[in-house]
């Protein structure tokens, strides 16, 4: 099934003529990988010795020692102090993983600076840890800092693996974030995913008034900041992926207009607007183009239009409601939700509109799927009486239902296809809030948020 109709009305690019924005979001800088100065030559020098399951795996993360104790804007009591709280930041990474049973810094003793590059095997030995993380900052005399860590099989007495990273006092979460990516990564054999943010719909206000912004915050809820005052609703962020913009619909002037967010300038242009009702954008995976769905005459079908604005493409052409369009990671594919069926079930079609076809026939009705970036899993909103987060392949086997839930909606994918976020109604309050499960269905927990939370979206890892 292949029918195409240009649209050119209402749909053009533009900078933003009715503002929402709040202040402009500091963007950051990219953190710069150095060869570390601390370690010997040649990186990778040992294999993991531990067998048996990785959430069994002991693992003891010390605070981050200093070189010496040298103020620095990133913390007003020095690298000292900014040592221990980048131990914690690996830490909890790492235990909110759910995959390791790590022990932080405010449990162990603090090594001194030479021990980084050569541990105490004793002192760490004794604690029945399986795996070291050490690592230290250092204040250089420019106002960066320089971060290493480093990751040893305490049963080999051997380093597995080092990182280092300069960053600016603002970033320093994000050398974090990058050691335990890197320990991550280095344990599992995956891609990683701490050092990446989440953006999402703030709600505030009682529950037939809903003020609706646009946040983002680190994957771990740090660095929290609100985009857009609330003067109109926001709705279905998504990252680009290059994660240099944020698109997002929003009903300024009671009219539905998609809007792309430039993370490091500010800028906000109008990519296309109707008074027709408008849902869900979604990016193509080269960021050139914009799924979104419209209704129009009573009929909503999924449309394509350049991201830069033009002329839109519609990709259906059914009776009855095709909502909810996103690409597979290689933009050969897209898969949707439709009723065109008597009730809502998940579609895939080429990227052109040709070859629809469904692939749920679980039981009950199915709702905005997306595209793992894995390339091998579609995960949704699986109704039948309760709503809950699921999954299946894109051939439409392998179903699995992942939470448990009364209302669990909307998922989205971490950046490595391991993790599934999505926002949790409660009953009774009607009170939102984000969550988070693994993709085996366990290690559910929730991501704490200044307000009530959903619509969440996960971008790519920062460069």
């Amino acid at each position: 099934m292949k029918k195409l109709l240009l649209l050119t009305v209402f749909t053009f690019a533009t900078p933003s003529l009715a503002q929402d924005l709040g202040a402009p979001v500091p963007v950051g800088s990219a953190v710069e990988a150095v060869e570390e100065p601390q370690a010997e030559e040649g990186g990778l020098t040992g294999s993991v010795s531990f067998e048996g399951r990785l959430d069994d795996l002991g693992i003891a993360i010390p605070g981050f020692a200093t070189d010496a104790d040298r103020p620095t804007p990133a913390n007003a009591s020095g690298t000292g102090a900014l040592g221990r709280e980048l131990g914690r930041i690996v830490f909890n990474n790492l235990k909110n993983n759910g995959l390791f049973k790590p022990a932080g810094p405010d449990s162990l003793p603090q090594p001194t600076f030479g021990q980084i590059t050569a541990p105490t095997w004793a002192t760490w030995s004794n604690r029945g840890a399986e795996m070291l993380v050490h690592g230290y900052v250092r204040a250089r005399g420019d106002g960066k800092l320089v971060v290493g860590c480093y990751l040893y099989d305490m049963a080999l007495q051997s380093e597995l693996v080092r990182g280092g990273w300069i960053v600016e006092p603002a970033d320093w979460r994000r050398a974090g974030h990058k050691c335990a990516d890197m320990v991550y990564g280095r344990l599992t054999g995956e891609s990683p995913f701490f050092d990446s943010r989440i953006a999402y719909i703030a709600e505030t206000g009682p529950k037939d008034a809903r003020v609706k912004r646009l946040a983002i915050m680190d994957s771990d809820g740090a660095n929290h900041r609100f985009i857009t005052t609330g003067r109109a609703t926001a709705l279905t962020p998504r990252y680009s992926p290059d994660y240099r913009k944020l698109m997002y619909l929003s009903y300024v002037d009671g009219n539905p207009r998609i809007y792309v967010y430039d993370i490091g300038t500010g800028r906000q242009t109008l990519v296309t607007q109707s008074t027709n009702p408008t849902f869900a954008p979604r990016w193509s995976p080269d960021g050139k183009w914009v799924l979104y769905s419209m209704a129009v005459a009573g009929n909503t079908d999924i449309y394509r239009v350049s991201a830069e604005g033009g002329p839109s493409v519609r990709l259906t052409n059914t009776p009855g409601i095709d909502i909810g369009g996103s690409y597979s990671p290689d933009g050969s594919k897209i898969v949707f939700e439709s009723d065109r069926s008597g009730s809502q079930q998940i579609y895939v079609m080429d990227a052109d509109g040709s070859n629809q076809k469904r692939i749920s026939f679980m039981g009950g009705r199915a709702a905005t799927p997306e595209w793992s970036p894995r390339g091998d899993q579609i995960a949704f909103t699986h109704i039948a009486g309760d709503f809950n987060i699921a999954v299946i392949n894109p051939q439409g086997g392998g179903f699995r239902r992942l939470t448990r839930g009364w209302q669990d909606e909307a998922p989205t994918w971490a950046p490595n296809g391991r993790i599934i976020q999505f926002f949790r109604t409660e009953r009774g309050s009607g009170r939102t809030g984000l969550w988070q499960v693994d993709l085996t269905g366990e290690n559910e927990r929730r991501l704490q948020t200044p307000v009530d939370g959903s619509d969440p979206a996960w971008g790519p890892i920062l460069p």
